[in-house]
């Protein structure tokens, strides 16, 4: 890859200064809908707690979810953001609404046969992926499984409409949109539930497809001038080159998706199990949202712009400085995860029909995945910076290459530790996952690493003293598990241990840019904090 001429310092800080502005809004609404999201699991463990029921609804999610990453309708934004981007820096948007018309079409043809052979076919796939199910576990699942299979047109279609928001730099209806969802399987339990059982949560969520990550940015798009066609040009250049960066994406598979498609039919054999883990797995999903998805989705378009305008060095300070915060801010999340992990399980989910088993289980696989929370958020940012330079291809493959050679690994630490196994096998699988991105980003020099890693053993030194005092004062405290108030006194007073702990250390290890982002954080909500040092030369 040849250098362009290196963007002026005034330029790099105009870019970076809009990227951080977008990335905290989009960070704050990703936040609220994953705060519904966190009202939707609790409500499904206080109303049907982790039992065989529930293990039923999170397997239910599985066929449709695999009908979803055929049509690539996880990374479609994505895709689509580097085709449609080209039209509007060209001024040549008609064409542009043309090339999306002919892709709404395909996609909607290819997801109706998916969703009808599906339907017809749900009852023999899913015996045959959880053999270990019950056979009324197996029609409950059946049965929700079939309601849940028409919400992937919704998404898919809903994924098309957000990136050409997300190509105009509207990101607000996109990021919105999952807080309608959530919103939705929570009022289809509570007005649904005593005539449909668990079953009104995949009702709720149904509506809610259409209603949230469908129809909000559909308004938004004609709102934005959407022109839409019937059109099905297949020969167009621009969507030759859309098929050929989403073909990988429909034909490979990384442990980002896979992970839970491997732990569920492992976990099967326990009851609860399933559920379980994946009450663990959305906690955790909170953070990797704020930090891993909402920078993405802003970086994107960014990253897009800069490598086809070829400034190679601007595009790779802007993904390291992006990177390095998304780094630290995961790493400290971390720490206060592991060190309080049982009373914020306790807390959150320790209501109704889930029992104190239940709370202990949890928290510790909550704790397990919680060490991994660096690489989650972070190869979120190394995948979207290979999809921006227009490759989806090498990341594809080698996603899909390190996921067969974690396969293995689930299955012997599942046979020795059951669910604990399968937790650390998560671990090592996304780990593996994200070392081999960085290699090749670093390896295409599309991945610099400055003088602010150098951060990094300070940075972890100071994580690992503030969680193991928030543990110890936590325990010492609330030795045993108690109801929410306890649980909430355990949290505050380990927070304040931690975040006392982590504001000194960082003083004295000299960290910082670390006090100067908390400090820009801080005057976007208004707050004033004293002694803040305003120099930030590794910011």
């Amino acid at each position: 890859m040849s250098e362009a001429p290196a963007s002026t310092p005034a330029t790099s800080r105009l870019h970076l200064g809009r990227l951080g502005q977008i990335t905290f809004w989009m960070m704050l609404a990703v936040l609220a809908s994953r705060l519904i999201g966190y009202l939707r699991n609790a409500y499904i463990a206080y109303a049907f707690g982790a039992g065989r029921g529930v293990d039923a609804y999170v397997a239910a999610f599985t066929l449709p979810n695999w009908l979803n990453y055929l049509a690539a309708g996880g990374t479609l934004s994505i895709t689509f953001i580097t085709i449609f981007t080209v039209f509007l820096q060209e001024h040549r948007e008609a064409e542009g609404y043309r090339v999306f018309s002919t892709v709404v079409n395909f996609l909607t043809l290819f997801l109706l046969a998916g969703i009808v052979a599906a339907e017809i076919w749900t009852a023999p796939l899913l015996h045959w992926y959880l053999p270990a199910f019950t056979p009324g576990q197996l029609a409950l699942c059946a049965r929700m499984t079939r309601i849940l299979l028409p919400a992937q047109l919704f998404f898919c279609i809903g994924g098309v409409l957000s990136a050409v928001l997300y190509s105009r730099g509207k990101f607000f209806l996109p990021a919105v949109a999952p807080l309608i969802y959530g919103a939705a399987i929570i009022l289809g339990g509570i007005l649904l539930r005593g005539r449909y059982g668990i079953t009104s949560l995949a009702v709720g969520a149904l509506i809610g497809a259409f209603l949230g990550p469908f129809l909000l940015p559909l308004l938004g798009a004609l709102g934005s001038g959407l022109r839409y066609r019937w059109s099905l040009n297949l020969r167009h250049p621009a969507f030759v080159r859309w098929l050929k960066l989403t073909l990988p994406l429909m034909i490979g598979v990384t442990l980002v998706t896979a992970d839970d498609w491997i732990m569920q039919p492992l976990g099967a054999h326990f009851p609860g199990v399933i559920s379980q883990l994946y009450f663990a797995k959305r906690l955790m999903n909170v953070p990797i949202a704020v930090l891993g998805q909402a920078v993405g989705q802003a970086g994107m378009p960014f990253f897009a712009a800069l490598y086809t305008a070829g400034h190679w060095r601007e595009f790779r300070e802007t993904l390291d400085q992006t990177i390095w915060r998304t780094a630290a801010g995961s790493i400290l999340v971390s720490s206060w995860f592991v060190a309080l992990s049982l009373p914020l399980i306790q807390f959150v989910y320790r209501h109704g029909a889930f029992n104190a088993l239940d709370a202990r289980r949890t928290a510790l696989y909550f704790a397990v995945f919680a060490l991994s929370l660096v690489c989650w958020s972070v190869q979120n940012l190394y995948a979207r910076a290979f999809y921006a330079s227009g490759n989806t291809l090498i990341p594809m493959v080698a996603g899909t290459l390190v996921t067969l050679a974690a396969i293995p690994i689930y299955i012997v630490l599942s046979h020795h530790w059951t669910a604990l196994g399968l937790a650390i096998a998560s671990d090592i699988g996304i780990t593996l996952h994200t070392l081999v991105l960085a290699f090749l980003l670093k390896s295409r020099r599309l991945l610099g690493f400055s003088s602010r890693w150098r951060q990094l053993p300070r940075l972890l030194l100071l994580a690992v003293a503030a969680g193991g005092g928030a543990a110890v004062v936590s325990h010492w405290l609330f030795p045993r598990p108690g109801g929410a108030f306890q649980a909430l006194l355990a949290l505050a007073a380990g927070t304040l241990v931690w975040g006392g702990i982590a504001w000194v250390l960082a003083r004295l290890l000299g960290l910082h840019g670390l006090l100067a982002q908390i400090r820009k954080l801080s005057a976007r909500f208004g707050l004033r904090l004293g002694g803040l040092s305003p120099r930030a030369p590794d910011a």
